[in-house]
C-alpha cells in the first residue's frame, strides 16, 4: 500500500514540497568522461539497452571486485533517470546481488551497491521485490558503517521503502531509527536533510515515534528549528508536528527546552512555521495548564494575538485558540514540578 502523500500530510500540512528532494541520488555524474560513462549515457538514450544490461547483471557476480564495482556504478547510473531502465535492470535480476554487493567491506562497493538500489527504489514497481529480497538490513548496515554517501543514500533508499506502510515497522524494527537520528544530529547538510525526511516518513507510526524519542531526537529537532540559517526548520518543525502526537514527545519537547524556540518561531518565522509551531504549542497546551504557564511566562501572547490577525487561516485558528487558553485563569506551578510531571498531567 502506497502512502507517500498520506505521509507528507499526516497532520493537516502541505509538507510535500518540503520533503521533495530526497529522490534519485545526488553523488554527482563521474568527474571525467570515462569510456564507461560515455557508454552507459549512450545505452540509457537508446531504445534498447537490454543487453548491456545483462551483461552488467553478469558482472555483478563476477569473482573481481573491480569489475563488480564498474557494474554496479555503470546500472546506478543507468537506473539514475529513466523509469524503463529501472524496471529493466530489475527484472533482469541486478537486486538480489546488489543487495549482496551492500554488506561488502569494500567501502566503494557498497556504496555503488546502495546507490544503485536508491535509484531501482524509485519505481513502485520495483519497491515490493527490493524488500522481499532483504534489503533493509543492509541498507541499516550501510547507514552505519558506509561513507558519508553510503548513508546518505541510505536513508533515502529507506525512506522509498517506507512508502509501503507494512515497511515502517519492518524499517523500525532493524534498528534504522537510532542511526537515522544519529545522522540527522552529526551529518553534513545534506544528510541532515535526508535523515529528517525518512523519519518524518517513519514516525507516522506510533512505536517508531517512542523509538525516535528514546533514540533522542527531540535536542538535533530542536537545534534545527532554532538555527534560521540551517534552512532545515520546515522540515525539523514537520518532524516535530508528528512526535508531539505522543506523551513521550511532549515531555521530550519541554524538557529540552523547546517552548521557547516555538515561541521564537511563532515571533520571527515564515507564514509556513508560524502555522505549524502554534499547532503544536496548542497541541502541548490543551488539557495541561502547566504548560499553559510556561508558555504564557515566554511571552507567548503578543506574537500569537498578532498571527490571529495576520497569520494564515490555519495559524488564525491555533493562534485564537491558543490565545483563549493562555487568558484562561489557571494555578500557578510548584517549582519543584518536573516536566515530565507537567506534561503527564
Amino acid at each position: 500500500m502506497e502512502t507517500i502523500n498520506g505521509d507528507l500530510s499526516s497532520n493537516g500540512y502541505d509538507s510535500s514540497s518540503t520533503f521533495s528532494d530526497c529522490n534519485s541520488d545526488r553523488s554527482g555524474e563521474f568527474s571525467t568522461a570515462s569510456s564507461p560513462s560515455r557508454r552507459c549515457l549512450i545505452a540509457s538514450a537508446s531504445e534498447n539497452p537490454d543487453d548491456l544490461i545483462h551483461q552488467l547483471v553478469s558482472n555483478l557476480h563476477s569473482s573481481s571486485i573491480d569489475v563488480q564495482r564498474q557494474a554496479a556504478l555503470e546500472l546506478r547510473l543507468l537506473a539514475k533517470h529513466k523509469q524503463e531502465n529501472r524496471v529493466k535492470i530489475a527484472r533482469a535480476g541486478a537486486v538480489r546481488p546488489l543487495i549482496s554487493l551492500m554488506s561488502s567491506s569494500d567501502s566503494q562497493l557498497q556504496e555503488y551497491g546502495v546507490t544503485a538500489i536508491l535509484n531501482l527504489s524509485l519505481c513502485d514497481e520495483n519497491k515490493d521485490l527490493i524488500t522481499k529480497l532483504g534489503a533493509i538490513r543492509p541498507l541499516v548496515k550501510a547507514l552505519r558503517t558506509g561513507t558519508t554517501t553510503a548513508k546518505e543514500n541510505s536513508a533515502c533508499a529507506l525512506l522509498r521503502l517506507s512508502q509501503i506502510e507494512e515497511n515502517k515497522m519492518l524499517i523500525g524494527r532493524s534498528g534504522a531509527i537510532p542511526l537515522l537520528v544519529n545522522l540527522l544530529q552529526n551529518g553534513n547538510s545534506r544528510g541532515k536533510k535526508d535523515a529528517s525526511t525518512a523519519l518524518y516518513s517513519l514516525c507516522s507510526m506510533k512505536e517508531n515515534k517512542i523509538r525516535a524519542i528514546e533514540a533522542g531526537i527531540m535536542k538535533p529537532i530542536l537545534e534545527l528549528m532554532a538555527d534560521f540559517e540551517s534552512g532545515m526548520v520546515d522540515k525539523a518543525a514537520y518532524v516535530l508536528s508528528i512526535l508531539v502526537s505522543v506523551r513521550e514527545g511532549r515531555t521530550a519537547l519541554v524538557q529540552e527546552d523547546g517552548i521557547p524556540v516555538l515561541v521564537e518561531i511563532v515571533e520571527v518565522g515564515s507564514n509556513r512555521q508560524k502555522e505549524i509551531a502554534s499547532a503544536i504549542l496548542l497541541q502541548i497546551c490543551e488539557e495541561n495548564s502547566s504548560v499553559c504557564n510556561m508558555v504564557a511566562r515566554e511571552g507567548a501572547l503578543p506574537p500569537l494575538i498578532s498571527l490571529t490577525e495576520s497569520g494564515t487561516t490555519r495559524a488564525k485558528q491555533k493562534a485564537n485558540a491558543l490565545v483563549d487558553l493562555l487568558r484562561r485563569p489557571r494555578p500557578s506551578n510548584n517549582s519543584n514540578t518536573t516536566a515530565m510531571e507537567l506534561v503527564a498531567r
